[in-house]
């Protein structure tokens, strides 16, 4: 193909000297008379050279040479002088132009010019080219180093096969460095000596039974020193590795700022000296190999956690369930899974409502956000009764755990039906010594002494006929019997109350306390029980709390719902029997046995207000006093 010259000259004799001398030696001319036309033909014919003059078209000749090179920085271009100027030559010499050509002009100069230029642009291309093929020889090596460290990278991220990724981590070494051997030494901090992990091209028998001390050898110097060493030497030396190599490098692999292990190359037939881009890359696979070591660590202490945490599990006696903030079951234990009949894999993560349809368990999830909803009885269809408990675990979800109670349910409805039975057979022969004890007095005259006894026999037979009242009252209101329901207005039941109360107020000389908030709506419950619940909580008030001092009752409305509050300033109730103060015949510690009591009544306050969809809760000091709260639904319209 005939090279091309681009002519960048006005139309003049000049012109067509060039054209003619260039032509000459069979060149292709082609012609631009301005700037302009110059860039147009450099896009279209791609010229070998542009000979430029120092005018063209009165545009300055230097400055698009200037604007030229800017954009084509090999481009040769010759430049023709109007006159001979040394200050001229220095400045177009200085732009970068290949030739200088000025007045007069010759054929063979022309010529020169232009194929020195040539020569010029070929050897220049040629270094450019072997710039390139090194340039792109060193990007290729390092690409293929990156390829190789991403793959060390996804192996650490995608696999949990230690072994594997630690003998590949050593082979890379090997190929990255081109070395002949590697290996990967831990240290065994009991013997304090290094063991191979990992090894490229020894022998398996050989590199199971390698043991370095850390003591006298150069990879027992990275240990302690933290630092890499890279040597090569022209003799063969034993240097402390246990074997003879020509060069090597030993890089420190680290793990929380403590270096736990050595990676190593070596070569043992040819000395390749290894470079300090070898020593970088081995520092990075060491990193790679620490983060590995760790992830295995930690994945391994997590297993061992995890089987612990199955195991609890699988033995503990409760049944338990783990749900997500969306109800899928995150876990589910074998307790869990016999009392619900289900199988753990086929319910897990799967919505809780969309595998398991009892009712129980459905409802405590309908039931959660309300705070008092704490407890539940859950009954199974094969009639055994656990009692749940719903907890929500922050981030987390909740956890839903439940115990068997079934034996103790069983218990309570045998005594409560042996304390019924004996109750109701109890109250004829009762009723019997109260008669024949009235009659006594009846039949003759009594000393006082014998007054005095008969009278005792009819205050522990009205004791223990109250007794069996009240637990013939609480075995039917536990039974639902109790199913009377009216609209009734508080304030006029607690007065009557308080009013039976009034003697015994003043006998003690007591100070009675009683805001009522006037206009109370009503509430729709049973005024037997309620007229009960108010004897009982204000005639504890007053039985405990000692002469001369004050009780306090609040009857008031907040939100549909009526809020009873008693306060006293007795005995109060010591901190260990406050969670058992509302079960049957418990008493306090701090009460004395000559005070009566059975031990019913809260008990009988608690059922009641349960059976009106109420709450009931106390807050007490010993020895300063007690603070009972009832909060009983309005009648809803």
């Amino acid at each position: 193909m005939t090279e091309s010259i681009l002519l960048a000259l006005d139309k003049s004799q000049t012109l067509q000297l060039m054209s003619r001398a260039i032509r000459a030696v069979g060149y292709k001319v082609i012609v631009a008379h301005d700037s302009a036309g110059i860039k147009k033909l450099l896009q279209e014919s791609h010229p070998s050279i542009v000979l430029l003059g120092e005018k063209l078209q009165e545009e300055n000749g230097l400055e698009i040479i200037e604007e030229l090179l800017i954009h084509y920085p090999t481009l040769p271009i010759i430049f023709l002088a109007t006159e001979n100027s040394p200050g001229l030559i220095q400045e177009v010499l200085r732009a970068g132009i290949s030739a200088y050509l000025e007045p007069p002009l010759k054929t063979d100069e022309i010529v020169n010019a232009v194929e020195s230029s040539l020569q010029r642009a070929k050897r220049m291309g040629d270094w450019l080219r072997r710039e390139v093929n090194r340039s792109t020889a060193s990007l290729e090596k390092r690409v293929s180093e990156m390829e190789v460290l991403l793959t060390i990278g996804r192996d650490i991220t995608g696999t949990l096969d230690l072994d594997g990724v630690l003998n590949n981590v050593v082979a890379a070494a090997v190929k990255l460095t081109k070395s002949e051997e590697g290996s990967l030494l831990l240290l065994d901090e009991e013997s304090n000596e290094l063991f191979m992990r990992a090894g490229y091209n020894f022998e398996d028998e050989f590199a199971k039974s390698f043991r370095l001390p850390v003591s006298d050898s150069l990879a027992g110097q990275v240990i302690k020193t933290g630092e890499p060493i890279n040597l090569n030497k022209d003799a063969l030396l034993k240097i402390k590795t246990a074997y003879l190599v020509k060069s090597l490098i030993y890089v420190p692999i680290k793990l929380n700022e403590q270096t736990i292990g050595v990676l190593g190359v070596d070569n043992r037939q040819h000395h390749l000296p290894f470079s300090e881009h070898d020593t970088l890359l081995l520092s990075l696979l060491a990193d790679y190999a620490g983060v590995a070591i760790e992830n295995a660590r930690l994945y391994q202490a997590s297993e061992d956690e995890r089987s612990k945490f199955e195991a609890v599990l699988s033995n503990m006696d409760d049944a338990l369930i783990i749900l997500d903030q969306q109800d899928r079951i995150e876990l589910i234990n074998e307790m869990m899974c016999n009392a619900l009949g289900v199988k753990g894999e086929e319910v897990s993560n799967k919505i809780i409502s969309d595998v398991i349809s009892q009712r129980d368990i459905l409802n405590i999830l309908r039931q959660k956000e309300e705070i008092s909803m704490q407890n539940f009885e859950v009954i199974l269809d094969d009639d055994r009764v656990f009692n749940a408990q719903y907890t929500p675990i922050p981030g987390v979800g909740a956890a839903i755990t439940m115990q068997d109670v079934s034996y103790h349910k069983e218990l309570s409805r045998l005594k409560d039906d042996f304390v019924h039975t004996v109750s109701h057979d109890l109250r004829s022969p009762l009723t019997a010594v109260l008669g024949y004890a009235e009659l006594i007095q009846r039949i003759g005259s009594l000393n006082e002494e014998q007054k005095e006894f008969v009278h005792r026999i009819q205050l522990s037979v009205q004791d223990i006929t109250a007794l069996i009242n009240d637990l013939l009252d609480l075995g039917r209101i536990e039974a639902g019997f109790d199913t009377r329901r009216e609209s009734i207005h508080l304030e006029s039941i607690l007065r009557y109350s308080i009013s039976n109360l009034e003697t015994t107020i003043q006998k003690k000389n007591q100070t009675m306390g009683l805001d009522i908030v006037p206009n109370l709506p009503p509430v729709r419950g049973n005024p037997v029980r309620i007229r009960q619940l108010f004897d009982n909580l204000i005639g504890n008030a007053v039985k405990y709390t000692p002469n001369n001092k004050k009780i306090s009752i609040k009857l008031h409305n907040e939100d549909n719902q009526i809020i009873f509050k008693v306060s006293d300033q007795g005995t109060g109730i010591p901190l260990e029997d406050q969670p058992h103060i509302f079960e049957k015949f418990y008493r306090a510690a701090n009460i004395s046995k000559r005070v009566a009591g059975s031990g019913l009544g809260l008990a009988i306050v608690k059922t009641i207000v349960d059976s009106h969809q109420g709450r009931i809760w106390f807050e007490s000091k010993e020895n300063e006093g007690s603070i009972f709260f009832v909060l009983l639904p309005t009648e809803v319209h």
